[in-house]
């Protein structure tokens, strides 16, 4: 397991991290969401023993990640801004990758020249983005890392070869238990394979749940009320967006959909209907809803 506690950093008096707490389930993906700026890379350079920790935890296993060789083997990562040596080849890099990693499968790394369309003798820095991307992907799983941390992982790969790594990884979770974190954009995909979703914002965590506990937690309603004007919804009702199209209104409103359809139906609504919400929807409100919602500019 890993466990982040009241974890504090500071850069030149600005709190990149504010007492950031998360934890992170054995054999499960964890998504990492948030804006730009919220500190999701600098939260996984913590994680990974590359910064150090202003005050608060990082621990893996229950022992601080920070120096800790032991714990770091353990743990397999690749960056928004992968590094390899400006020289070197994917054999090369395997090789280095083999000094670091005792769990090191050498018969996958054969293996994985039949998924990974890209040559291992061609330098890494003439590759392209997405090639770079793949060369990363072969070397990292063949680490067989317990936990493998992933910051945009699939950014540049082609939509076959997203799934094809998609494929891999999460056969190594179900097979051998692997822990992944992700931090991604894209929260379509991210909704497909994860069990756990962390919010931040601001340097925090906002919420952390499993991804079934969030998806019962809010819920989206279409109704058409019989005066063609909506009734004034109110406490104890917690509605986070409401919008209109004709005589159709759309609310997002905090709570389970039973609950939140029968205070509804109260009203006498000629039409009421509950529609689940995406990852991304639940993301927007989450967040603050009409601060995060897209706004129109007239030029």
């Amino acid at each position: 397991m890993i466990e982040v506690k009241d974890l504090t950093k500071t850069f030149d008096g600005f709190t990149a991290l504010d007492k950031t707490c998360v934890t992170v389930p054995d054999g499960g993906v964890y998504g990492l969401v948030g804006p730009n700026g919220a500190g999701k890379s600098t939260l996984i350079r913590h994680l990974t023993g590359i910064f150090r920790p202003d005050s608060g935890q990082v621990l893996v296993e229950g022992e601080p990640v920070y120096e800790n060789p032991e714990k770091k083997a353990l743990i397999a990562a690749i960056p928004d801004d992968w590094y390899y040596f400006p020289s070197a080849t994917i054999r090369d890099m395997m090789k280095f990758y083999q000094g670091f990693y005792p769990t090191f499968d050498t018969a996958r790394y054969e293996k994985f020249k039949d998924v990974f369309a890209v040559s291992e003798k061609a330098p890494i820095r003439r590759m392209s983005k997405g090639m770079q991307k793949q060369a990363a992907f072969w070397l990292t799983m063949c680490c067989r890392p317990r936990y493998l941390i992933l910051d945009e992982p699939v950014d540049g790969l082609d939509p076959v070869m997203r799934r094809q790594v998609w494929s891999l990884m999460m056969s190594d979770v179900s097979e051998h238990g692997t822990t992944v974190l992700v931090s991604s954009h894209n929260l379509r995909e991210l909704e497909d394979v994860c069990d756990h979703v962390g919010i931040m914002s601001k340097g925090r965590i906002l919420i952390e749940r499993s991804l079934a506990d969030l998806q019962e937690n809010i819920v989206k309603l279409q109704a058409v009320w019989r005066a063609g004007e909506a009734p004034v919804l109110s406490a104890p009702l917690e509605v986070l967006h409401t919008s209109r199209v004709g005589r159709v209104y759309t609310y997002i409103v905090r709570g389970s959909a039973g609950a939140v359809t029968g205070r509804l139906e109260q009203f006498q609504p000629l039409m009421l209907e509950a529609l689940p919400l995406s990852l991304e929807e639940i993301f927007i409100y989450e967040l603050g809803g009409e601060q995060y919602a897209v706004k129109e500019i007239i030029l």
